[in-house]
């Protein structure tokens, strides 16, 4: 249980046609309880049809708030966890994607939830993430931080290593690093294993490997992993989160550390990872 917020950032999809009753709503059950509802100015211009003054305009990036409210997918929970990573700024997400695995509640739970959320009636759940520097830059990702190579492009060969011993070397499409959140996505896709909430530690798995060996394999939170590409062979793109970020040059090395608690989830009372696997994943958990 937290205390009732007073000041809450909203943080939306690409669709406003999709979230307008539920914003008008949360603006509504806000006023109601005296909580102000902020938006950058993207959210203002979606949301433009709300009474005067409801949405107030937010001008920093990360604006000062007791709770980031989001309606969306995984994509858009994402992009509020890294706005408001390293503080102490939940995010409760009411889920208006298509899989929506991080979200808090389904949209015709909108109201009761946010009801709840309002009055603090909330847990939170501390996600980790993963880091790496490349070009000076330092990447993070809460999701996973992907090695691919270029569309048209030639077949990647890379090779990783733990603790500075090479474990695997392999022709392949790409390799993904996967927080425990992270890994419901690429790399469950890799048949790799999903990792409950609450383990320390990430998941490395190939993608397409051109081999009948190569597997995932469950990585130490305190073990680096050092992403290399061969020497001779086209560059591969990093994408973190499922976004462009940087490219790894032939011959060269990117090195991925695991964090703890880099962003905070908030959850309603009682919410069960397990069970989420198999609403969501229903042909896998079976």
């Amino acid at each position: 249980m937290a205390d009732p917020a007073r000041r809450v950032a909203l943080l939306t999809h690409s669709f406003p046609g999709e979230t307008a009753t539920a914003v008008a709503r949360l603006v509504e059950l806000a006023t109601a309880s005296g909580v102000a509802v902020v938006g950058d100015r993207d959210e203002v211009a979606k949301h433009a049809g709300l009474a005067a003054g409801s949405l107030t305009l937010a001008e920093e990036p990360r604006p000062k708030v007791d709770l980031c409210v989001v309606f969306g997918g995984d994509g858009t929970i994402l992009r509020a966890l890294a706005c408001f990573a390293d503080s102490e700024v939940p995010v409760l997400a009411i889920n208006f994607g298509t899989v929506g695995f991080l979200a808090a509640a389904e949209r015709v739970e909108a109201e009761p939830a946010i009801a709840a959320a309002l009055g603090g009636d909330y847990e939170t759940v501390a996600m980790p993430g993963l880091e790496a520097e490349v070009g000076g830059r330092r990447l993070t990702a809460l999701n996973d931080i992907a090695f691919a190579r270029r569309r048209h492009g030639r077949v990647a060969e890379l090779s990783y290593l733990l603790g500075g011993k090479e474990v695997g070397h392999v022709r392949c499409d790409g390799l993904v690093a996967a927080t425990p959140s992270g890994s419901t996505g690429y790399n469950l896709a890799n048949q790799g294993p999903i990792l409950a909430w609450g383990v320390s530690g990430y998941v490395v798995s190939f993608i397409a490997p051109h081999t009948l060996t190569a597997r995932a394999l469950v990585v130490a939170p305190d073990d680096i992993l050092t992403v290399h590409n061969a020497g001779g062979r086209d560059p591969v793109d990093i994408t973190v989160d499922g976004q462009p970020a940087a490219e790894l040059a032939s011959g060269d090395d990117v090195e991925v550390r695991f964090r703890e608690a880099v962003s905070l989830l908030a959850q309603m009372p009682g919410s069960n990872f397990y069970r989420r696997v198999r609403e969501k994943f229903g042909q896998v958990a079976r």
